[in-house]
């Protein structure tokens, strides 16, 4: 069995530094002690639900990647464009569909030009 605590670690250092935060930042917006945020990247301690929910949500970690990493690591960039998707708006959803229906498209034709 893989470690949770040193996933989650990894997983909460990548999704911050991919949004250019500090530790005490992402502390700060998400009320928290820095420490909290220090000991969960250090694979130490063992969040609470109440600090584990705002901080994977915030930083827009997929569950799976957590829970079943083995599952999570087999296509991460459709797993983030699927946690973008998951944010919109009903609406912005509706104006998004015929822009990605086009884009695939285009990008089906580029691989497949004889069709």
């Amino acid at each position: 069995m893989h470690d949770i605590k040193q996933i989650l670690a990894i997983a909460v250092r990548e999704a911050r530094t991919e949004l250019g935060l500090s530790q005490e930042k992402l502390a700060e917006t998400l009320n928290m002690d820095t420490r909290t945020i220090l000991n969960i990247e250090a694979g130490r301690g063992n969040p609470k639900y109440d600090k584990l929910y705002p901080l994977i949500t915030y930083l827009k970690i997929p569950a799976d990647k957590i829970f079943y990493p083995a599952n999570a690591n087999q296509q991460p960039n459709l797993q983030k464009l699927l946690t973008l998707l998951n944010d919109c708006t009903e609406q912005e959803a509706a104006d998004l569909l015929p822009m990605v229906r086009y884009l695939l498209d285009l990008l089906h034709k580029q691989d497949h030009p004889n069709l």
